[in-house]
């Protein structure tokens, strides 16, 4: 383990927990201002890279960079929304969830519900798989044959990883559920379906299918891309925390892995505004709001793992 992961702070889940409370408290009004300041500039800016596409691709690419910073910001709403940290009404969280979930490409509700299995899993060997990236001991990846070990290390390539995997998990594995979920899980993905191919198909009437493309793939591109690695740095670090079943209790997470802060705490200003949701302190209590909640909780935990 390296300098840095041994000086992440391990305090007790009690202490972290203290902590954490005092910022889960969801406001309303904070959360319509986040809704505006994501949504009303990602329109605009969609509208912006429509009309550049008369003078430069290269502007409309530059834009779309602005655009995929705040359709994560879309997205991050929506996770909050699915965790009921956004707002504290779950009938507007959930329509706030669903809007954002046809703007990101996301099935909001069958969403939800396999991220709730992620949080109830995180760092339980013997349960991965809903919402985690493909993580294999040294154990595993020894006994696997050739072939896995190539698939292995193909997946992990940060082409695939971070570019090529995120887009094709948004646009094409969201619009479909496993055998076995149920017809539930299957009606909510194929109303998600219907409600993101009427955007679709509305925008290609008012301005072309090619325009709309022009516009959207490096949208998701960049924003798709951005997520994975946000999610890849929240749970893939130096001592994070894994356990077998037999081993595995969820509070541990806190006590044993702590916050790591200085990520975060690196970023620019502007960015930390724009990806709020860069929890660079593992935060496995999900209650505090992201984008409006989480910088003053990061500022508080500073002051006693310092």
């Amino acid at each position: 383990m390296n300098s840095d992961a041994k000086s992440r702070a391990s305090l007790p889940t009690a202490t972290w927990r203290r902590l954490v409370a005092p910022y889960e408290q969801t406001d309303g009004r904070r959360a319509l201002l986040q809704v505006v300041t994501s949504y009303v500039p990602y329109f605009a800016l969609w509208y912006l890279m429509y009309r550049s596409l008369e003078i430069s691709y290269w502007l409309t690419l530059g834009l779309a960079l602005l655009a995929a910073g705040f359709l994560l910001r879309a997205f991050i709403i929506l996770h909050d929304c699915g965790h009921r940290s956004f707002i504290e009404s779950g009938r507007i969280s959930d329509v706030l969830g669903f809007i954002a979930g046809v703007m990101t490409f996301v099935p909001y509700y069958y969403w939800r519900h396999n991220h709730a299995i992620h949080h109830a899993t995180a760092g339980n060997l013997d349960r991965r798989g809903p919402g985690d990236i493909w993580t294999m001991t040294v154990e595993e990846y020894r006994r696997s044959s050739f072939f896995q070990r190539a698939l292995y290390r193909l997946y992990r390539n940060p082409l695939v990883l971070f570019l090529i995997g995120p887009t094709f998990m948004f646009v094409v594995l969201y619009r479909f559920v496993p055998r076995g979920e149920g017809w539930r899980w299957q009606r909510s993905v194929l109303i998600s379906n219907l409600a993101i191919l009427g955007v679709v198909v509305t925008l290609c009437l008012l301005m072309g299918i090619e325009a709309y493309l022009r516009i959207q793939i490096p949208i998701m591109l960049f924003s798709s891309a951005a997520g994975v690695w946000l999610f890849y740095v929240q749970h893939q670090f130096e001592g994070v925390y894994w356990e077998r079943k037999k081993n595995w209790r969820g509070d541990d997470i806190w006590e044993k892995t702590g916050f790591e802060l200085k990520p975060f705490a690196g970023m620019p200003v502007g960015l930390q505004l724009v990806l709020a949701e860069a929890k660079p302190m593992v935060l496995y209590d999900w209650t505090v709001p992201s984008l409006y909640e989480f910088q003053r909780a990061i500022a508080d935990a500073e002051r006693h793992v310092a």
